[in-house]
């Protein structure tokens, strides 16, 4: 991805001093007395530096004494005297695993930033490493499922017994363990996290859901905050059934931006300049699929599975793009699985992912527990916004039959802070803009960072030079663009402009971290 030059600050914006320009959280006393973390070399090719190690919790923080689970942790040490302290990184989901996302921060952050922190990485309750770790009906996303969108009554009733089954399979292996699957105990997490690390305070690095559980961590423990950055931001009044309805309306509009580049490239593609007329032959390639799915693997709902990481990144857009146009003119299938195994076919840790993604989600907040609610909500967005609707009701559809009740989400709203940044794509699909607008209002002080037409899910350390320098400032030293108290955004940053076309199907393109691409449908 091109490098963008420059940042458009908004009206009398100024650089300023955020640790005095705004009210900060009190002081915490002297770090408290923690558990020695036995940190062991687990560097791997990529991160030769990276270093590992694990920490007991309770399952249950209401009941310290109780019942402990185990957190798997990660490291790259500072190398600079001057030491900043712990920053925590967080890559979304839920479900993702965070620990190779210390790597990749410490190395793409600039040098001299990086080397003066201790950038923790971590897999959350019940992810990866982490034990025990959760596992619900193996093989539940494997091809070829059913259609996500139901003909009639009897294939909606079938997508919905798949749904029930998840639930019950969860319950029957993990009863114990769900009621503790949630952000709240993430959060709390973070905190027996800091205490081991003997800090009395820490930095924090969120993206898409780890913005959530970042806000979260702050309205329970606000004076252990030293700095945040939260990418790419949740909307805290939409957990998680609304914020899954606006995902449905963000990934269509999403998806007909990578068709009508399409379009505009017909030179490369030959499907045709209007449109409309490749929307309409994208629909014709799934109805086909859904009669004869491609290699055996790739159906109608795997279809929307594999073109659903371009309406994440447009990195994606010229294998999806090539592979699209090799089926749908001259029946050639490969390229279409080949992109399908490459983006959206489950792998080893699916599994494991999907149960965290589905237990947290279905405890964090109150789901409809009738049927015909979904029904209604999905068909009506279906009707508009055909594209993944159906897709996505089906993959939260186990919170209708969840076997533990729902939580009640708590109020971020937070005024003991010191600034915190956010930064927001304004055309982000997975977390759509006005999650971040009713953040910044939430969080006295912060700021909004907004690149300017950007449709790519997480903002930062992905190529945006302009993004990358406030950042980069802020860790240095705690300096955000200059507020004025409004809804924002505080600063502009232009967006990296549209891939260029390839017509040869190729590789998909790598994400720039893989955690942050892992769950399609996640935050």
């Amino acid at each position: 991805m091109q490098k963008r030059a420059g940042v458009v600050i908004t009206a009398g914006a100024l650089i300023a001093g955020a640790l005095g320009a705004a009210p900060s959280a009190a002081e915490p006393s002297a770090p408290e007395p923690h558990t020695t973390l036995s940190w062991t070399a687990c560097g791997t090719e990529r991160y030769p530096r990276l270093e590992c190690a694990s920490l007991r919790v309770p399952l249950d923080h209401a009941d310290p004494a109780g019942e402990r689970i185990t957190l798997a942790l990660s490291r790259i040490r500072h190398t600079a005297r001057a030491f900043e302290g712990p920053l925590l990184v967080n890559p979304g989901g839920p479900g993702a695993s965070g620990r190779d996302l210390a790597g990749f921060v410490a190395a793409t952050l600039p040098a001299k930033v990086a080397a003066r922190y201790d950038v923790i990485g971590f897999d959350p309750r019940g992810v990866g490493a982490s034990r025990p770790a959760l596992t619900c009906r193996p093989g539940h996303l494997a091809p070829v499922r059913p259609d996500s969108v139901p003909r009639d009554a009897r294939e909606e009733r079938r997508n919905t017994a798949r749904a029930a089954a998840f639930a019950r399979s969860c319950g029957d292996a993990h009863r114990r363990l769900l009621p503790h699957v949630d952000t709240v105990s993430a959060a709390h997490d973070l905190d027996a996290i800091r205490r081991a690390l003997g800090a009395s305070r820490i930095d924090y690095f969120g993206y898409s859901y780890g913005t959530y559980l970042g806000a979260v961590y702050a309205r329970l423990y606000p004076q252990r905050v030293r700095r945040a950055v939260l990418d790419s931001v949740v909307h805290p009044g939409g957990v998680w059934y609304d914020a899954n309805l606006a995902q449905n309306r963000a990934f269509d509009a999403r998806h007909k931006a990578f068709l009508a580049w399409v379009a505009r490239h017909h030179a490369v593609y030959g499907l045709g300049g209007d449109p409309a007329r490749v929307e309409a032959r994208w629909y014709a390639m799934r109805a086909a699929l859904r009669e004869r799915p491609a290699g055996g693997k790739v159906g109608a709902a795997e279809a929307e599975d594999t073109f659903l990481p371009g309406t994440y990144s447009n990195d994606h857009w010229p294998v999806l793009a090539a592979a699209f146009a090799a089926y749908a003119k001259g029946g050639n299938e490969r390229p279409l699985v080949a992109a399908y195994e490459s983006l959206a076919e489950p792998d080893a840790s699916t599994a494991n992912s999907y149960a965290v993604y589905t237990a947290v989600e279905c405890r964090d907040a109150r789901w409809p527990r009738s049927w015909e609610v979904w029904h209604r909500d999905a068909w009506a967005i279906h009707a508009k916004a055909p594209f993944s609707t159906w897709n996505n009701t089906w993959y939260n559809a186990p919170c209708a039959f969840w076997p533990v009740p729902s939580l009640t989400p708590p109020d971020v709203a937070n005024d003991a802070l010191p600034p915190v940044l956010l930064f927001q794509a304004t055309e982000d699909a997975a977390t759509p803009y006005e999650g971040a607008v009713a953040t910044h209002r939430l969080l006295r002080g912060s700021r909004l960072v907004v690149e300017r037409g950007g449709g790519n899910h997480a903002v930062t350390l992905r190529g945006n030079a302009c993004a990358d320098r406030i950042l980069a400032r802020y860790l240095d030293t705690g300096e955000v663009p200059r507020g004025d108290g409004g809804a924002g955004p505080d600063a502009v940053c232009p967006a990296p402009p549209d891939p260029r076309p390839t017509a040869a199907p190729g590789k998909a393109a790598p994400a720039v971290h893989g955690a942050l691409a892992a769950l399609p449908r996640g935050n």
